[in-house]
């Protein structure tokens, strides 16, 4: 593949001008909008004109905060072919966040929706650099441009920007569950490679439909989606993740292919069983790949998932922003006989364990996982300290533990930080998260350290249970009494296990609630 992203937009907009290419659905407000490719390619030149005109030019940076849209779509594109770099930030960041973002990115440009109004008023003073701001919305600050009003004065032929492989493209910082966010430098190269590993492990057509979820502003939403993009399959934006509202859009827009985190997986058989809704109710028979990445997959729910839907397929996947998100290891479709482990190095990647001076380990050991492939990120910006910490002779050092099976496929332990260590023993929560997932009154669970002065630490758990479902901590206990001694659980708390955007357990936010521990990660 030797286009960027941007050449790939103008090419599908050549070959299916009038084909839909995105769909927005907004089902509480029963809204629903789509756009055709050519009206995609058009605005997305449109906005890089508006964003040139303004001054902004290639190296340049464009904070990008916005909830999912069409205009997320449309803004992304137009700041990567004016051959600036995005910027997208969490939505969930707050003011201060923003700030900091800014300060370390240097922005010459914002464009933000009306979501975000009060969080940027609250921020702006601190954000001197920014020159101009671009407004999402109604209603726009006296301070902000309307967008819709700066794309309609724009001309939507193609800038002239020249853009290669090795220019950056986007700045994506960490989600910041573990402390600051780091920001991750990603080339359009890194970005080209997204499109071609996820396409060669779901083998997307022009067919297919791609029910789109999670936070764009993260790598792993777009970059599954930049499997169908590559070939101008048409993908649909859904504003919100009940089991209804996935239901709906899956039945109503016929999607092929759909990506679940895990609570969402879990809220639709929990429906499920309740005989709330029935599968049967929905158009469902071409609903082919259901997907589930950003965490660790409890294999008992996928079991429950098969038993709902017998012939559709599953695959794990595993990514991280640092490899411009998921694909570098994925289950595959074809080895659902492995599922628990997180799979095979995908295409055009390489994979290893290793010890912590980088030697392999031997087969059935636990190691740190390490990946190398032209998705890893170019740097960790402005942190030289941390990039040389996470790339090593163009391998990138993930800091999730991991082990080999028999048969070469690889099973995710848990990350360094939150490695329990009970009187000299090591227990990866993932393990016991597993095992507690297989109770059908328990719907999640976080399985942290607690401190003990004679231990160490002690396994705790934090038990969400089941809607209507009642259990006892000496249930919980007993229910673990099949695990090894050493990783039962000696602490039990039942309460909401807290998730961030992106699917994963917010493990210090549960320190911070349990255990009192203030600091913003854990170390050992």
């Amino acid at each position: 593949m030797d286009i960027h992203i941007g050449e790939m937009l103008a090419r599908n907009a050549r070959l299916y001008p009038t084909d839909c290419a995105l769909i927005e659905r907004i089902p509480e407000e029963k809204k629903r909008r789509e756009i055709t490719w050519q009206q995609f390619d058009e605005a997305a030149n449109r906005c890089a004109h508006a964003l040139i005109k303004r001054g902004i030019k290639k190296g340049d940076k464009v904070i990008h905060l916005m909830m999912n849209s069409l205009e997320w779509m449309i803004a992304y594109f137009g700041i990567v072919r004016t051959g600036a770099w995005a910027v997208p930030l969490n939505f969930r960041f707050t003011s201060e966040d923003i700030q900091y973002c800014a300060e370390v990115a240097e922005p010459k440009a914002m464009i933000f929706s009306e979501e975000f109004t009060e969080r940027i008023d609250a921020g702006k003073n601190a954000m001197p650099g920014i020159g101009h701001y671009l407004f999402a919305g109604k209603n726009a600050p006296s301070y902000a441009e309307p967008l819709e009003k700066a794309l309609a004065s724009s001309p939507a032929k193609p800038p002239a920007t020249e853009i290669t492989f090795d220019d950056p493209c986007g700045l994506y910082f960490t989600s910041g569950t573990t402390g600051r966010p780091k920001p991750i430098l990603l080339t359009h190269k890194n970005m080209a490679c997204a499109c071609v590993t996820e396409n060669m492990a779901h083998q997307q057509t022009r067919k297919d439909n791609f029910i789109l979820i999670p936070p764009l502003y993260h790598t792993g939403a777009k970059m599954h989606w930049f499997g169908s993009f590559i070939v101008g399959g048409r993908g649909v934006i859904l504003k919100g993740a009940t089991p209804e509202y996935v239901l709906d859009a899956v039945s109503e827009e016929q999607g092929t292919i759909v990506f679940l985190l895990v609570p969402w997986a879990q809220d639709i058989l929990l429906k499920f069983d309740s005989g709330e809704l029935k599968p049967t109710d929905y158009r469902l028979s071409q609903w082919r790949l259901m997907h589930i990445g950003a965490q660790p997959v409890p294999p008992s729910l996928i079991k429950h998932w098969k038993e709902y839907f017998p012939t559709m397929a599953y695959d794990t996947n595993y990514g991280l922003s640092e490899s411009t998100g998921p694909g570098c290891v994925h289950l595959g479709m074809e080895n659902e006989h492995k599922i628990g482990a997180i799979g095979l190095p995908g295409f055009n990647w390489e994979s290893r364990i290793v010890d912590p001076e980088g030697k392999p380990v031997p087969s059935g050991e636990v190691g740190e996982l390490a990946v190398r492939g032209d998705g890893v990120m170019r740097e960790y910006y402005k942190n030289p300290e941390a990039t040389a910490a996470a790339l090593r002779d163009g391998w990138l050092y993930t800091g999730d533990m991991a082990r080999l099976d028999e048969d070469g496929f690889i099973f995710l332990v848990d990350r360094k930080k939150d490695v329990i260590i009970c009187g000299g023993e090591n227990v990866f929560p993932v393990e016991v998260e597993d095992f507690l997932h297989t109770n059908t009154k328990i719907k999640d669970v976080a399985a942290i350290g607690y401190p003990d002065d004679r231990l160490g630490e002690i396994v705790t758990v934090v038990v969400e249970l089941v809607p209507g479902q009642a259990m006892s901590e000496e249930e919980v206990l007993a229910f673990c009494e099949a695990l090894p001694k050493y990783k039962r659980p000696r602490k039990i708390f039942f309460g909401e296990v807290p998730r961030n955007p992106t699917g994963k357990i917010e493990k210090p936010k549960l320190r911070k609630k349990y255990i009192g521990i203030e600091e913003a990660f854990k170390t050992k």
